[in-house]
């Protein structure tokens, strides 16, 4: 079989080979599924790719912003068909800083067209509007008439772009990554041997279809493969965990995936009779990614899910990014084997056998490269380290994007670079880890890093040990205050009400303790406050900038607080 020249060309060929077989299974949320063949969803994207062409859309950006439905896919699959740059923006209903989010978007794609749906085209049209881009023309996906017969697959090579995916933004303002068909061809192949994936698979989650591991992973993967996509809606999720794994137990979903604090939120609210009431037989990988994966959460979720049956080395910590087209590592499916190493070696850049009464941490192994070659670089020498020390991680391969859209100083900053030793071709991912026997193994982000006293501590474990630390505390933030010297604040949110100062004092102490226990760092501040306050993004991850500006500008509304500009506040 000839090898297609365009994720447009391939997907063309597989809808036709697929025409009476499921493609769409998208949930209501109320236990309703609404199937959609390959034949049906073939009319409606030909008809969107129809209205496109009338408008002279073909390589010119397109926004998307729907609910996740099957009108939202045949926007996404009638934008290839049309030769169109995708650009999946937050849903309609979203909140405002999404909607300030799909705004910016828009302005630097200067985007003339914007698909949706006849229920939310008024209210898209008007904050266009206000804006200043009311030249955005909202057209209605579902009232489009079927009057695309005469299509005919545009003439793409894998050079041209097919989508732009934005960034999360958890660490800098998002920015819209140049995904070419190339590019989409080449993690297409590099899923399918990660995750054993063929035309039998029933792949799906909540993840919404503007992030790159809900609209790659569990989207375009299936419709690629001719297999089932199963979409579920993320307030599923957000109101009720659980339900996340009973969708996937009752449509027999064969690969999943989701953030770590997903997989913890699940941990967390799973009783005995949930258990007994899961099948998670046909589960063949649950794919732990997106944010920091937690080897504690592996190995509980693991243990306590094993009762509904999940297999054992179902759950698999994956790494990746949008720069990458979603994919750099993912392990394999063999159960959890976390590395033990010695914290003090960590804190050093090392990851160095643990030490008999000494304090250790323990890493999630996110398994081998796939598909991609994957460097350690000293990111101030550029020279590549040895096995088991930590740096900063280099990704390259034909997965790996050419830059992002209109922002050529980003582009050159992150995409292109060279080794001391002469390996070109790199992208810079400012993520930190080391390899060891062939595994990759993340330890935090470089501008998260925190240096003490000669150290270097990662915020995320940090994070991940108070939340871990009992009721009433929810969700933290660990960050650097500028002072005479550089301090370390915790932002603690606090659940429960009532609180009297004395007792929020006691909790600020709790903070001060676990961190000086378990990392032996001094905090400048602590800053108690309401469930909710710490921002993340639509994957799970902490907006660690975002959280930082607030907190520098005195924008938090603490219960109570230890820290400048928030000292003695509080109760």
């Amino acid at each position: 079989m000839t090898p297609a020249k365009s994720f447009t060309q391939a997907l063309a060929a597989r809808f036709a080979d697929r025409a009476a077989r499921t493609a769409l299974l998208c949930l209501d949320g109320e236990g309703n599924a609404d199937h959609r063949t390959y034949r049906e969803l073939d009319v409606r994207a030909r008809s969107v790719a129809a209205a496109l062409l009338r408008r002279r859309a073909a390589g010119a950006p397109v926004l998307i912003s729907m609910d996740g439905g099957p009108h939202t896919v045949a926007a996404l699959v009638g934008c290839l068909y049309a030769g169109a740059v995708a650009v999946p923006v937050p849903p309609p209903d979203s909140s405002r800083a999404a909607a300030e989010r799909t705004a910016a978007i828009a302005a630097e794609t200067d985007a003339a067209v914007m698909l949706t749906e006849s229920a939310h085209a008024p209210e898209l049209s008007r904050r266009l509007a206000e804006a200043g881009r009311s030249a955005v023309v909202c057209l209605a996906v579902d009232c489009l008439p079927d009057d695309g017969a005469d299509w005919q697959p545009p003439a793409l090579t894998g050079a041209d772009v097919a989508l732009l995916q934005y960034t999360s933004g958890s660490t800098a303002a998002p920015r819209g990554v140049q995904v070419t068909h190339a590019n989409l061809l080449a993690t297409m192949d590099s899923l399918r041997a990660a995750l054993g994936t063929d035309e039998d698979a029933r792949i799906g989650g909540w993840l919404p279809l503007h992030h790159d591991l809900g609209l790659i992973g569990q989207l375009l993967h299936p419709l690629w493969l001719g297999a089932t996509a199963v979409l579920m809606p993320q307030r599923l999720f957000a109101a009720a965990p659980l339900s996340w794994l009973r969708e996937v137990a009752r449509h027999r979903v064969t690969v999943t995936a989701a953030p770590d604090s997903a997989y913890a939120r699940c941990l967390a609210e799973a009783g005995d009779d949930d258990l007994a009431d899961l099948d998670l037989s046909a589960l063949t990988t649950a794919v732990n990614a997106s944010e920091p994966v937690s080897a504690v959460t592996l190995s509980a979720f693991a243990h306590r899910f094993a009762a509904s049956g999940l297999r054992p080395g179902a759950l698999a910590a994956g790494y990746g990014l949008a720069e990458a087209t979603l994919l750099v590592s993912l392990a394999d499916g063999l159960p959890p084997a976390p590395a033990t190493v010695s914290a003090e070696g960590l804190e050093h850049g090392e990851l160095r056998p643990p030490v008999p009464g000494h304090p250790v941490r323990t890493l999630a192994g996110c398994g081998p490269a796939r598909g991609v070659t994957v460097r350690i670089v000293d990111p101030d020498s550029s020279a590549v380290l040895p096995e088991g020390a930590v740096g900063e991680i280099w990704v390259r391969g034909e997965a790996v994007a050419d830059g992002y859209w209109r922002r050529p100083l980003e582009t050159a900053a992150v995409f292109g670079h060279a080794t001391s030793s002469g390996e070109y071709g790199f992208l810079r991912t400012g993520d930190l880890g080391a390899l060891r026997d062939g595994e990759l193994y993340l330890t935090g982000r470089i501008k998260d890093a925190l240096l003490v006293d000669g150290r270097t501590l990662h915020p995320q474990e940090a994070e991940r040990q108070l939340a871990q630390s009992g009721a009433p505390f929810g969700s933290a933030v660990v960050l650097s205050a500028p002072a005479e010297r550089e301090e370390i604040v915790a932002i603690q949110e606090i659940r429960g009400a009532g609180w009297s100062r004395g007792q929020l004092a006691d909790l600020a102490e709790r903070v001060r303790g676990c961190l000086r226990q378990e990392f032996g760092a001094s905090l400048g501040g602590v800053v108690l406050v309401r469930p909710g306050t710490v921002r993340r993004t639509t994957s799970g991850k902490v907006r660690r900038s975002l959280m930082r500006e607030l907190y520098l500008r005195g924008e938090l509304r603490p219960l109570y607080a230890s820290a400048p500009p928030y000292a003695a506040e509080g109760g």
